[in-house]
């Protein structure tokens, strides 16, 4: 892991978890997506100022939340089935979203969220919480939805009033070394780490038919989409000689499926699988397959909660998520058989190992740490 530390659990005993019960507060997401890492930290986040008020650019027609939030007034208009054509108005939306006033305004920023500006700027104390600056702006290498050379222009039109429109935060907390090193190199500014939350209690708990199951295929979870290099992940199953599950959904389908037909070992797909489910396939899994460089990645941390070891890219969260030859094994590699003998290693590695590592990232722990920090910067 690096040698750079970021907050833990242990370090925050007697923590206040209402640090801002005294103040008015406005609790900002990007948009509520049906399921989603960010989504549940904005929950999470909500649990620590449970009077505050809670808003996003909109909320996808399948998501179900049982907290009142409210939407802004690009919910009411075609824009919001289009996060590609409402970017241009993001900015100016977080500038207009009401007109009440608030003590602290806290963001959960993947987008421009952290360039909302709300209240009195001599008296409202802005504080953003980043799970990356907006990578389709910032770093198209790894976020093709943003590579195409027609889009420079536009891309360095975001770029600048990204940067402006946000002089005013007070502070940043950002979720992954990964995501604080992007805050500095695009922003200028520095962050707080505070890893995410993960349910790992749920995943280490399963049932003890699920737990006694054999370990027998490969696993892939996430959403199908380029950057995940799913079809990475078919063409070492296939380099391996082993079965894969991929569990997720995305536009990608189509394209792993005639992928998957062209190999030799069997490929399953397991579109949107409930969280039971998941549970069940991390705890079948002989290996969580992960090359991608993720800001943080909350996955890595349910299949080791699971006893799962994970093999994956040496970049990224997975850095800072798994210990490699403990809980897995981390390599700078697109080859799909330089994977075959670090997943066959993996398969020797000590699960209780992996279910202690991914203990620090519980709830718990993310709580106490995001407390200390408002209670430090919200005043």
């Amino acid at each position: 892991m690096s040698g750079e530390s970021t907050e833990t659990a242990s370090s925050t005993p007697d923590v206040d978890l209402r640090p801002l019960a005294d103040r008015s507060v406005a609790l900002i997401h990007e948009w509520f997506g049906a399921t989603g890492g960010s989504e549940q930290v904005f929950l999470k986040m909500a649990e620590i100022v449970p009077h505050a008020d809670r808003f996003v650019l909109w909320k996808d027609h399948d998501a179900t939340v049982d907290q009142e939030i409210y939407e802004s007034w690009l919910a009411k208009t075609p824009l919001r089935h289009s996060k590609a054509l409402a970017l241009p108005l993001m900015p100016l939306t977080w500038r207009t979203l009401t007109r009440k006033k608030y003590d602290v305004v806290l963001s959960s920023s993947h987008a421009f969220a952290h360039t909302a500006k709300i209240g009195d700027p001599d008296h409202t104390r802005h504080l953003s919480y980043v799970h990356s600056p907006a990578r389709y702006v910032w770093s198209p290498d790894l976020d093709q939805r943003g590579a195409s050379a027609a889009l420079a222009p536009v891309r360095a039109v975001l770029q600048a009033g990204d940067k402006r429109l946000s002089r005013h935060v007070h502070g940043y907390a950002a979720n992954s070394l990964e995501v604080r090193a992007r805050i500095r190199r695009y922003w200028g500014r520095d962050a707080r780490v505070i890893n995410p939350p993960v349910e790992v209690d749920y995943f280490a708990a399963a049932p003890p038919a699920v737990r006694d199951q054999e370990r027998r295929y490969l696993l892939g979870v996430g959403r199908w989409i380029p950057y995940k290099n799913f079809d990475l992940m078919i063409e070492i199953a296939a380099a391996a000689r082993l079965p894969l599950v991929l569990a997720g959904s995305g536009p990608e389908e189509e394209n792993l499926r005639r992928l998957a037909a062209r190999v030799d070992v069997p490929v399953e797909f397991e579109v949107r699988p409930t969280t039971e489910r998941l549970r069940e396939l991390y705890w079948g899994a002989s290996a969580l397959l992960y090359p991608a460089l993720e800001d943080f990645g909350m996955i890595p941390v349910e299949a080791q909660a699971c006893g799962t070891p994970v093999v994956g890219w040496a970049r990224g969260g997975l850095l800072e998520t798994v210990v490699t030859g403990e809980t897995g094994f981390l390599l700078d590699s697109t080859d799909p058989s330089a994977y075959v003998d670090p997943i066959r290693r993996a398969s020797q590695l000590s699960a209780q190992a992996a279910v202690t590592n991914a203990q620090r990232f519980t709830p718990q722990a993310f709580q106490a740490n995001m407390a200390r920090w408002l209670a430090e910067q919200g005043r």
